[in-house]
């Protein structure tokens, strides 16, 4: 049995507490949050024993170590700035440590810090990789939808391959509700840092062996999705996957890329300097546009203390779906791979049944999380700092299974055949 320390209480940490107070492997939960109060509520919701709720600042590393006293690993689910000291609470304490997002998280370039992100790119030693190795532990970085699932499902095709020559990665969440709205605000569904900050990063892709920036929205494309998402306008976005991928997997890979949904709203907003971190002069007062976006931006709920029966029977809000095309050779033939994989539950009985099994069905980042982090205490991943393509691909997807997690998607190998 074994112990393990979720730090953070929001959106990730209740799914992520949830599914772990339902795990027959797991014998108690600690969940960590600077606002105690939101994490009794999120304790209080799952109502089981396994739960223990305490105050942690994830900036001081004795309070990681004192909360992670007896564990086996932290599931960080709290800010990336938090990242670093995290896994040095990790490694002070003896655990495995799991995140779901990681990089520069602050400014508008991911190399202007020392950060995971910008070692890769610079070819440089990982940051404490060496000590986790030493101490016989992982540290698995982004482990969640995406990052996570999109680079497991990439290693599981991969591993099909003798040569990879390209990964390109297509990504769209698609509001559902109708709206008589002629004029809409910015309403993310998620962080609305993150998102921000997503949108306003010149992309970073892998091009001809080489890491290289992009414009924003460079490399526009109308793209055709699942129904009910349909015929989206994407462009390059800035993400882990082309970052890492590449380095872990290696197998000759040339080219890999990551394009999302445009979103118009964000994108003129970015356009117009709303996402810049650095102060300008407003009638001789110092302020920060990105700190006066966020102000008055509308906070998504949390979704997880609202979520329940009655809730998840509704309609579907929204639609979420990933395509990663992998072209490669077998045996000197090239072949090409298509994985279609949805992000949501279409069907009231499918979101119905995970919901009983796991007490939320928002289980898309928390889940992978999960996983990994019992892959993590029970030796089946690399020791040092690690991406989610360094797992065992069936492993992780049979796992998954097992747990009651849906794992579906649709494969397509296509080659070419030239008779003569």
């Amino acid at each position: 049995m074994k112990k393990v320390l979720i730090i953070g209480a929001g959106a990730q940490g209740g799914p992520c507490a949830s599914i772990l107070a339902r795990d027959g492997d797991v014998s108690e939960v600690v969940l960590g949050d600077i606002d105690l109060d939101l994490a009794n509520r999120v304790r209080e919701k799952i109502g089981s024993e396994k739960i223990r709720a305490v105050r942690l600042d994830a900036s001081s590393i004795e309070d990681v170590q004192r909360a992670a006293e007896g564990a086996k690993a932290i599931i960080n689910l709290t800010l990336t700035a938090f990242n670093s000291n995290i896994m040095k609470g990790a490694l002070a304490s003896g655990c495995h440590y799991v995140d779901t997002s990681f990089g520069e998280p602050v400014l508008l370039d991911i190399r202007a810090r020392d950060n995971i992100l910008s070692q890769i790119i610079e070819n440089r030693p990982l940051e404490l990789d060496g000590e986790f190795k030493k101490a016989g532990l992982t540290a698995l970085v982004g482990c969640g939808k995406s990052p996570g699932m999109v680079n497991v499902l990439a290693r599981y095709v991969c591993d099909r391959l003798n040569r990879v020559e390209e990964i390109r990665i297509r990504l769209c969440t698609k509001s559902l509700k109708g709206s008589r709205e002629v004029v809409r605000p910015w309403e993310p569904t998620w962080s609305p840092f993150r998102a921000l900050w997503g949108y306003a990063v010149e992309p970073t892709i892998f091009e001809d062996g080489e890491y290289r920036k992009h414009p924003l929205f460079d490399g526009c494309e109308e793209y055709d999705f699942p129904d009910p998402v349909g015929r989206v306008m994407i462009s390059y976005h800035q993400h882990q996957e082309p970052i890492t991928l590449p380095h872990f997997i290696g197998k000759g890979i040339r080219y890999c890329d990551f394009k999302y949904a445009v979103d118009p709203i964000a994108g003129a907003l970015v356009k117009m300097g709303f996402g810049d971190p650095e102060a300008i002069e407003v009638g001789g007062v110092r302020v920060v546009p990105r700190d006066v976006l966020l102000k008055l931006v509308r906070q998504p709920v949390n979704a997880f203390l609202a979520e329940n029966e009655e809730v998840v029977r509704r309609p579907l809000e929204s639609a979420s779906f990933m395509v990663t095309d992998v072209a490669g050779l077998v045996s000197g033939e090239r072949l090409n791979y298509t994985i279609t994989c949805p992000f949501c539950f279409p069907q009231v009985e499918e979101r119905m049944e995970v919901y009983r099994r796991f007490g939320t069905t928002l289980i898309g980042v928390a889940l992978p999380a999960v996983v990994g982090a019992k892959m993590c205490m029970d030796g089946e991943a690399e020791k040092g700092v690690i991406a989610a393509e360094c797992l065992d691909a069936g492993n992780f997807l049979k796992r998954m299974a097992r747990m009651g997690g849906p794992v579906r998607f649709h494969e397509l190998c296509s080659r070419n055949v030239t008779v003569t």
